[in-house]
């Protein structure tokens, strides 16, 4: 099946592994993908979807990669980051009530040169999309070409670098003579998901696909994923039939909103670094983790022989929390 083509940043694969004493606590196999590691600067899941969206920026000869995020957008700071490496200029469209002092990823945006607009939690959801724009012909005058990344890179081609991820599944898989049967994701804008659910549709590979949305609610992001994946065909000229019931996200783990937290949820991210040397972020993994951790309490998944848990960064996100936890 022909795709894309990318431009090589992350570092892959990425290793799986057993979490040991937690699939011992809950009495399930429990493995993880460690996708934070697919780089420092870059780390995280956003740099699979950038290895695509770079790629064709570069082929349209754009000077400045334009996109948008939260004030600690993973995304965003990942955009960045490429952008100075491969000598371009970056364009952040961050939401922010006020320009706050930088730190974790803002932080690194702010290292790297790039050029932010500020726009308040109502003008990001309003106008994010026209201010983008504006930007981009603001540019055009000057006669600078740029590229617009959406929200998390989450479109029909940066949908192919979780489409990649899941090639990669199936060749440990093989290596190593197991087979996850259920596969487990955030969901903060839906790229990651797709990308998983739309290769597991093509190559029929019969795992379940569950995501843990983290913002919005399962109707919202079953839309937003059934509108990736269709891009991301269409990319590729091939249609294969498939309904929104086939896409199973589990609601109620947004607790407070989105890059909100609760008491337990904090506990928890400490819990697992106790427990395991693994630290889970507050905005997307700690958040999904605990859903997929209380739903195995719930036996939603004990038709599952072996589970494997994306982790998909987000480190930096956890300085500016420092303030929240209870030591």
């Amino acid at each position: 099946m022909k795709i894309p083509k990318k431009i090589n940043l992350a570092f892959l694969p990425t290793p799986v592994y057993k979490i040991e004493k937690l699939s011992k606590e809950l009495n399930q196999n429990i493995f993880i993908k460690r996708d934070d590691l697919t780089g420092v600067e870059f780390s995280g899941n956003k740099i699979r979807k950038l290895e695509y969206a770079v790629f064709q920026a570069l082929e349209e000869n754009a000077e400045v990669l334009i996109t948008c995020g939260g004030i600690q957008s993973n995304h965003a700071r990942a955009t960045a980051m490429v952008a100075a490496k491969l000598g371009l200029k970056s364009h952040l469209v961050l939401r922010s009530d006020s320009i706050p002092y930088p730190k974790g990823n803002h932080l690194l945006d702010m290292l790297v040169d790039a050029e932010i607009t500020y726009l308040s939690q109502n003008e990001f959801q309003n106008n994010l999309e026209f201010k983008m724009e504006e930007i981009k012909k603001e540019y055009e005058k000057k006669g600078i070409k740029a590229y617009i990344i959406p929200l998390g890179a989450s479109n029909g081609i940066g949908n192919f670098g979780y489409y990649n991820c899941m090639d990669e599944i199936i060749e440990y898989e093989n290596k190593n003579n197991i087979t996850f049967d259920t596969v487990i994701c955030t969901v903060g804008s839906g790229g990651t998901f797709s990308g998983l659910f739309l290769n597991n549709l093509i190559n029929k590979h019969n795992k379940k696909i569950i995501g843990f949305n983290v913002s919005n609610d399962s109707d919202y992001f079953k839309e937003k994923i059934e509108e990736i994946v269709h891009e991301s065909m269409d990319l590729m000229n091939i249609k294969i039939e498939f309904s929104k019931d086939d896409i199973e996200i589990i609601d109620g783990y947004v607790g407070r909103g989105y890059a909100l937290n609760t008491s337990s949820e904090l506990e928890f991210i400490k819990k697992i670094a106790k427990s395991e040397g693994i630290i889970l972020d507050p905005v997307y993994t700690a958040k999904c983790f605990k859903g997929m951790y209380e739903n195995i309490k719930k036996d939603r998944f004990k038709d599952s022989t072996n589970i494997l848990f994306i982790h998909t960064g987000g480190l930096f996100g956890l300085f500016p929390k420092a303030d929240e936890f209870d030591f």
